[in-house]
Parts: structure tokens; sequence; C-alpha cells
């Protein structure tokens, strides 16, 4: 079953850390990412840019509207997705809790409800 494991933490905390952490913990993201990737269960990962580089697409009643972030005033944003196929949500918490912004920011561990694949949509199992 697929799951992203969408990672939510605050941006400011980057700005502000030692260069020695950063590299910890970009280490540390590499680590995880290669063991997901050794265990056959990585589909795909993606680091984000802050949320500042953000823009919004909206098109309402055929006006079309573009939007430069930020846009929501909260203490954590989306910083990155890891996309993974395991047996069950069991085995996806276990892998959400290895991932390193466990330990500064939350794991949301969501269910795909269908995916795009080979040409078309598939329904998740």
């Amino acid at each position: 079953m697929r799951y992203s494991l969408l990672l939510n933490y605050s941006e400011a905390g980057g700005a502000e850390a030692p260069a020695e952490a950063i590299a910890e913990a970009r280490a540390a993201f590499d680590r995880y990412a290669k063991s997901l990737d050794a265990a056959g269960v990585l589909l795909g990962a993606d680091v984000l840019q802050p949320v500042a580089a953000s823009t919004t697409v909206t098109l309402r009643n055929g006006s079309l509207e573009v939007q430069d972030g930020p846009f929501a005033d909260t203490k954590e944003q989306l910083g990155g997705v890891f996309l993974i196929d395991v047996p069950d949500l069991d085995a996806a918490l276990a892998w959400a809790e290895k991932c390193p912004a466990a330990q500064w920011g939350t794991i949301e561990v969501r269910p795909t409800a269908v995916y795009f694949a080979g040409g078309q949509w598939n329904q998740a199992a």
C-alpha cells in the first residue's frame, strides 16, 4: 500500500541552525532515504523549498488568480515528502518513526487513495 510521509516542521530553525547541525541533518536524511531505497519501499522523495518560494493557482468563475507565498501564518510548514509502498499502516508508521524529522517536527502518515502510473489512474490497495 502506498503512503505519503508528510514532513511538517518549523522553517525558522534552519536559518538559525549552526552549519554543523545542518550537515548532520542532511547526513541523517541521506541515511534514511538510502535505507528506504535499500528496503525496496521508496517510490520518491522531495525536500521542498521554503514556503516563501511557493505560489498558488486558483481558477474561479473563469478567472485565473496566481499568488506568491507565504500564505498561512503557522508554526509548521510542509517541508518534504517521502512516498513509500509498504504492506500496511504499521510498516508505514515504523518507517515514519525512523525519519529524522520526527525528532523536531511532525510526520503525517497518509495513505494514497488513487495514483497515476503506467499512463492511467489506479485505485490504491
